[in-house]
């Protein structure tokens, strides 16, 4: 498959020349990091077969290039393709992190499209192992204890547009032709609103669908808004934070469904980045709220000898109405949620899983979509996890995460140097004074004894 990309200077074939732009202590530390993992040859080594290397039309860009202008829109809270392009080409020290001169053009925001389409989701994956690869060198992934939960995403996409699935109607269209088939007049508002209001199944998933994004559903948002969302899943792993599997689930679809299958899933991707036979287990226990609760999903990890730490949602479950293999599933969970070591792992869930959504969704830019269509969106999703991977070893090397933390840790060693100097120069302030003192009053003596 050829890819044929808008021209940019830094194309892909090119050779690379160092920058002579600004550069701060984060860009410095990120290409510092990037090398230690060796991600660039890696990424153009998965990325070469969608290249075209006939020479002939557009040069491609360089996917590393693509990579950390997404990575810059992941550090800096940009939500939107275009905001990173436009962010890209404004930075003196963006520039230099990219490598590019002052008077190059940096990518536009189209070129993203088009190399987002033409990389396959399994290019991703791969992208999203390397940053595990980095981890497991620096000892940030054990595969011992994972935690698994899910957010929410809304989509880019909005409830006005909703078409029936099977007459192709526009909501407030459907709905006054059953009000008037009840016989309520359509032209009256308010009794159209208090028809539709009382109306059972007016939300189904089964017969609406958005026609500029049928992937998305309607769902509930973190505020409590019905609106068109995805559900973005991480599981993590709970001794160090990293995140080893990271997808996208439809908004409609329940937190346990295929459960067990994403863990092994994730247990996959730890053996790709430890290098070890696929069919390898190593995951001690899995750690989740109620809603990944179902008693068969318990019984397939019980049964891989994966302990289940996982509230139940009944509190009064009536265990005589269980097969003799699902009560012990569900009295064993119970056990590991009230042993200690259950409950220690159950601080660590919220603590690790809600720190990655917090750095993804709410200040990578990803709480509200740009892009449409669950491939999309997947992709993207997998980008900023892996990022939040890297930023995992940033604070394992150089004591911060993020660029901004940082400049935090910047301002903060200034404000403390400027206290020290203002303290050191009152201090000595006072020694001159008192000295001055001392010096007046030996003089007031002398010259008394003198007279």
């Amino acid at each position: 498959m050829s890819l044929r990309l808008r021209r940019c200077p830094r194309s892909f074939n090119c050779s690379v020349q160092q920058s002579s732009g600004l550069r701060n202590p984060a860009s410095q530390s990120l290409s510092t990091a990037i090398p230690l993992a060796g991600f660039a040859a890696k990424i153009r080594t998965l990325c070469a077969p969608a290249y075209d290397k006939s020479g002939v039309g557009r040069p491609g860009i360089d996917p590393v290039v693509y990579l950390k202008m997404i990575m810059i829109g992941f550090f800096e809270d940009l939500p939107s393709e275009r905001a990173i392009a436009a962010r890209c080409a404004d930075s003196m020290s963006i520039r230099a992190f990219l490598k590019y001169e002052l008077d190059e053009k940096t990518p536009e925001h189209s070129s993203f499209t088009v190399i987002r389409q033409r990389l396959g989701l399994e290019v991703y994956e791969r992208i999203f192992t390397l940053t595990l690869e980095a981890l497991r060198e620096h000892g940030l992934l054990r595969g011992k204890n994972l935690g698994i939960d899910s957010s929410v995403i809304e989509a880019n996409a909005s409830l006005r547009a909703l078409v029936h699935r099977n007459t192709e109607e526009q909501y407030w269209e459907y709905v006054k032709r059953l009000a008037s088939e009840q016989g309520i007049d359509p032209e009256d508002t308010a009794a159209v609103r208090k028809f539709d209001r009382h109306r059972p199944g007016k939300g189904s998933n089964q017969e609406w669908e958005n026609p500029h994004d049928p992937d998305a559903k309607i769902g509930r948002t973190k505020d409590g808004a019905t609106d068109m969302i995805y559900k973005p899943e991480a599981v993590v792993d709970l001794d160090t934070g990293a995140i080893v599997q990271a997808q996208v689930q439809p908004g409609d679809e329940a937190d346990h469904k295929h459960m067990a299958g994403r863990i092994l899933e994730a247990q996959q991707n730890i053996n790709r980045a430890c290098d070890e036979k696929l069919d390898t287990l190593t995951v001690q226990s899995v750690t989740s709220d109620k809603g990944y609760y179902a008693v068969s999903e318990l019984q397939t990890l019980q049964g891989e000898t994966i302990r289940t730490v996982i509230v139940d949602p009944v509190a009064n479950r009536r265990l005589d109405k269980l097969e003799p293999a699902q009560k012990q599933a569900v009295r064993a969970a119970r056990r590991s949620v009230k042993s200690k070591s259950g409950k220690d792992l159950l601080g660590r869930r919220g603590m690790h899983i809600e720190r990655s959504f917090a750095h993804i969704l709410d200040c990578g830019g990803m709480r509200r979509a740009t892009l449409r269509g669950w491939e999309n969106l997947n992709k993207r999703y997998k980008l900023a996890a892996a990022f939040y991977n890297l930023s995992q070893l940033m604070r394992k090397l150089f004591g911060f995460g993020t660029p901004k933390q940082l400049a935090a840790f910047g301002r903060l060693l200034f404000l403390q140097l400027a206290c020290l100097f203002t303290l050191v120069a009152a201090m000595a302030h006072q020694i001159s004074s008192v000295g001055i003192s001392i010096w007046q009053a030996r003089r007031r003596v002398r010259a008394t004894a003198a007279s």
